[in-house]
């Protein structure tokens, strides 16, 4: 489901979501895991006078891939990290994170800026993702009109979620394992998308977890409540957002009932909401949709097991 679109392209796109998938191999979900504190030493490694490891260039967790989110260390001595010409935030241990979109190009650019004024400059290949594509040889089905009422409500929903996903958290939940928020059949992927007499539909922007109302899902990792919609949004129904700290949040959508208030801390594990159909749902599901930024991420990049 994709937030800014359209309830007609929305119902659209609700059929091919619908495929039945093989259930996820995931663990059970467990307290919350350590964060990732230091990778190995590099091949660019060098020593210094004192015998310390002195890290020449970055270090990334894993090859970037479209649609992922990616743990990264700096190179020793840097005051600023620069990704794709922009900002980012970085730890004092020299750790940050960054995202790239489902359609992101296939190279991207890193740039420290040491403490001495040199600069360290890096591209970083980006793979393509494997997105389900389906041709389809006729016009999108048609779907609810767009109400003078829905616009007026769709409004203040929409401000109260880019206020969310405008907070900024002390958390340190980006750097963990994420887990499975619930186990179930997986009825829609990231990434999927129709492709109508050749235009384009909107591309499905979350994993869908289809399981019976009032099944309860927990949180994939450390986080901050930033929205907690306990008044049913027109799309989402009762939406759950949890950032993760360094721009990374999740959204849950289409929930029962929510466990958890807004700004309050929760932990990887904890129960935090139930399954269910609110909003514009076909059947009762847990859609769980990530962003670092302005990126939209897959949440299976992100798993341990996936």
């Amino acid at each position: 489901m994709n937030l800014s679109r359209t309830s007609v392209t929305l119902l659209a796109f609700a059929a091919v979501m619908n495929c039945t998938a093989t259930p996820p191999k995931a663990a059970a979900p467990q307290a919350s895991r350590p964060a990732i504190v230091a990778p190995p030493v590099a091949s660019s490694s060098v020593e210094n006078g004192a015998g310390q490891s002195l890290r020449k260039s970055f270090w990334l967790a894993r090859d970037p891939v479209q649609g992922s989110a990616i743990v990264a260390r700096a190179p020793s001595a840097t005051t600023a990290v620069f990704f794709n010409g922009a900002p980012v935030a970085l730890t004092p241990d020299g750790f940050f994170l960054i995202g790239f979109d489902r359609d992101a190009e296939n190279s991207a650019s890193l740039v420290a800026t040491l403490a001495d004024g040199q600069r360290v400059e890096q591209y970083v290949p980006v793979k393509p993702g494997n997105w389900q594509i389906q041709h389809v040889n006729a016009n999108p089905l048609g779907g609810a009109k767009t109400t003078a009422e829905f616009l007026a409500r769709r409004g203040p929903e929409l401000a109260r979620i880019n206020a969310a996903r405008a907070i900024k958290v002390m958390s340190d939940g980006w750097r963990q394992d994420f887990v499975w928020p619930l186990q179930g059949r997986i009825s829609g992927r990231f990434g999927a998308q129709r492709i109508y007499n050749g235009s384009p539909g909107s591309y499905h922007s979350g994993l869908d977890i289809a399981m019976p109302t009032g099944t309860a899902f927990v949180a994939p990792a450390d986080g901050v409540v930033v929205l907690a919609a306990k008044d049913a949004f027109t799309l989402e129904g009762h939406l759950l957002m949890i950032d993760h700290g360094m721009g990374l949040n999740s959204a849950f959508l289409h929930c029962s009932e929510l466990l958890v208030e807004e700004g309050q801390s929760v932990r990887q594990g904890q129960v935090i909401g139930k399954v269910g159909a609110t909003g514009r749902a076909s059947g009762p599901h847990l859609h769980w949709g990530m962003k670092w930024n302005a990126a939209r991420v897959d949440p299976l990049n992100l798993l341990t097991s996936n």
